[in-house]
């Protein structure tokens, strides 16, 4: 004969409401950032006059322009002359579209996650410009890779150009690939980025 087990307890979790409008007080935290010409920030705020805006609603995907590779890839497309470009890891379209408002065409746009693709394509309509939606690297003069550092060492020899802007890793590193060189090399707040070129 066995000796009957003891129930099985709950214990007691309190519970706090929920104050109304949780779901957007994300928002508040969420503010527009001028770099250089550019203005980028969400639909809920105003427009700096005098800037180019790229408003960008980030929703399901990664990318709202505030982060300092962000800032760094924004400040770097300022200073080159705007050709064909393809924004590799394209997340919500930020530099995109950024580009595109610049200037820059054709402008594609890749990543493996197919939610990034579909809020590019919605942000870049909401904006006004044209940016294709690619699932392999076009040919193109120009690639921007906000992404982590060995993904874009990795990337770097098989993409079809002839410079990139680099992005998305710490000012203690950088990138390295075969046939490719560092031109230009801007830093902010431990983070960095590069304008590299093809050396053949």
């Amino acid at each position: 004969m066995y000796a009957e087990e003891p129930p099985i307890g709950f214990d007691v979790v309190e519970v706090e409401e929920v104050s109304e409008g949780w779901e957007d007080s994300w928002r508040a935290f969420h503010h527009g950032i001028t770099v250089g010409r550019l203005w980028v920030g969400p639909p809920w705020e105003e427009v700096p006059a005098g800037t180019i805006p790229v408003v960008v609603d980030p929703g399901r995907a990664f990318g709202t322009g505030a982060h300092p590779t962000t800032r760094l890839c924004l400040e770097l497309l300022q200073d080159v002359e705007p050709s064909s470009l393809v924004d590799v890891g394209c997340g919500s379209g930020v530099l995109s579209i950024a580009a595109a408002k610049l200037g820059f065409a054709p402008v594609a746009a890749l990543d493996l996650d197919e939610v990034a693709l579909e809020v590019t394509a919605e942000n870049a309509a909401a904006n006004g410009v044209e940016v294709e939606i690619v699932t392999e690297p076009p040919r193109a003069e120009l690639a921007v890779m906000n992404i982590a550092l060995d993904v874009v060492e990795g990337i770097l020899p098989t993409l079809p150009v002839r410079t990139a802007i680099t992005s998305g890793y710490l000012v203690r590193d950088t990138p390295t690939a075969e046939g490719w060189v560092s031109v230009d090399r801007r830093v902010r707040d431990g983070w960095a980025a590069d304008m590299l070129a093809r050396t053949g």
